[in-house]
């Protein structure tokens, strides 16, 4: 039995395990006839399965297909450039990478396949810290999609609670009552909300409800532990020291950092600091909001930190703020519905000088609870409160929970 045949049989078991009917939203955005396509996302999103459910879809068992995972040891031994011209020799046509981010140099071997072979490459990893660092060199070759956690409206979804469109962000200020009476003929939404909360933004809590905070843990781990020593040659023994700052976004207040005296307590240097806050926020364990639009590297100075979703904070801590959970989540639903919109700069949401944030550079928004006024925000345009424990608003005052049903 040779080699190919090993991943083919591999395959064909994994396929009879995948269900195609329910899909994460980045299925439908995907242009899924380009050359090369590379999707990345944190661990437990479903990247993996976004790519089995389109073999299984388009290829099902054919062996002009196939899926391998670079993290096997079989590639330790092997040219993955190699391997996959002898698979186009015999016939191959697309062939699925997963983990590409555990390969060394793997941005070469992909530019090298591309460039001299016909084969059509779909390509995820885990690791955005590691593919940053390489991704360069694909720029004219590669389509780049990033897959978010779980949106709201796709845990209704993936529970199978009840079905919605997502809405776009425009409907959602503009049109906020109509689109909410909408969802609350079908359901109850603060039923569901706090539930998600909790533990609903990876899929994984459909199967494994029980250990949903020790997968959420690892995942945390795996970053801090591997993913980030690997990729920047942090001391290990500073990884403690940036487990409390992850544990810090996840107990206090949105953060307001002062990067001097976070320096000194870590004992690195501002700059590496800065540095390690790119990483994390590249890793999906940190969101980043400025007060000003910027480009996608190390920023001066991060104008405010939060955890990357509420599930993090949950797993870390249960007596996390409310205020910081509420807005932690409309940080993260903003950042997400925008991933993949393209743009030179980083402005779906900023800080705002009255207000807490400026919205795709037009809307200002408070958070707040129920009973949250207009007062900081009074005589302001295009000004909304965002306001949690409501199922409908009414003028300028929108549930925070319609800003899940983004994607």
């Amino acid at each position: 039995m040779d080699d190919f045949t090993i991943f083919f049989k591999e395959q064909k078991r994994t396929l009879k395990r995948v269900i195609r009917d329910k899909k994460r939203y980045l299925y439908k955005q995907i242009s899924w006839n380009d050359r090369l396509i590379l999707i990345t996302g944190q661990r437990g999103v479903g990247k993996t399965t976004l790519m089995f459910q389109h073999l299984k879809e388009n290829y099902k068992n054919s062996p002009k297909a196939l899926y391998i995972s670079v993290d096997n040891p079989f590639f330790k031994t092997i040219s993955l450039y190699e391997f996959a011209l002898d698979f186009e020799k015999r016939g191959g046509e697309i062939l699925y990478i997963d983990e590409i981010h555990k390969y060394r140099d793997w941005a070469s071997h992909i530019k090298s396949i591309y460039d001299t072979s016909s084969l059509k490459l779909i390509v995820s990893g885990s690791s955005m810290i590691q593919i940053s660092k390489q991704e360069a060199d694909l720029s004219r070759r590669v389509k780049h999609y990033r897959l978010a956690n779980l949106s709201f409206r796709e845990y209704l979804y993936f529970l199978n609670i009840a079905e919605f469109e997502s809405f776009k962000i425009e409907d959602i200020f503009e049109n906020h009552i109509e689109v909410a009476s909408a969802v609350i003929d079908k359901i109850k939404p603060l039923e569901h909300f706090q539930n998600y909360i909790e533990y609903g933004a990876y899929p994984f809590v459909i199967e494994e409800p029980d250990s949903f905070y020790h997968y959420v843990i690892g995942i945390i781990n795996q970053i801090l532990e591997v993913d980030l020593p690997y990729s920047t040659n942090i001391n290990f023994s500073k990884i403690d020291k940036i487990k409390k700052l992850i544990y810090l976004l996840s107990t206090s207040v949105p953060l307001k950092p002062n990067i001097s005296k976070l320096a000194s307590a870590i004992e690195i240097s501002r700059p590496t600091l800065l540095e390690y806050l790119h990483y994390l926020e590249l890793g999906s364990l940190v969101n980043v909001v400025n007060q000003n639009a910027r480009g996608y590297g190390v920023v001066s100075k991060p104008d405010k930190l939060f955890a990357y979703n509420t599930n993090i904070i949950r797993a870390i801590s249960q007596n996390s703020n409310i205020g910081t959970m509420r807005e932690t989540f409309f940080v993260n639903q903003i950042k997400s519905s925008e991933y993949n919109k393209p743009s030179l700069l980083d402005s779906a949401i900023l800080l705002s000088k009255a207000g807490d944030f400026k919205v795709v550079d037009r809307y200002i928004v408070e958070i707040g609870g129920k009973n949250k006024s207009f007062k900081q925000i009074a005589d302001m345009p295009n000004s909304f409160v965002v306001a949690d424990d409501i199922e409908v608003g009414f003028g300028n005052k929108v549930p925070l929970w319609l800003f899940g049903f983004l994607y």
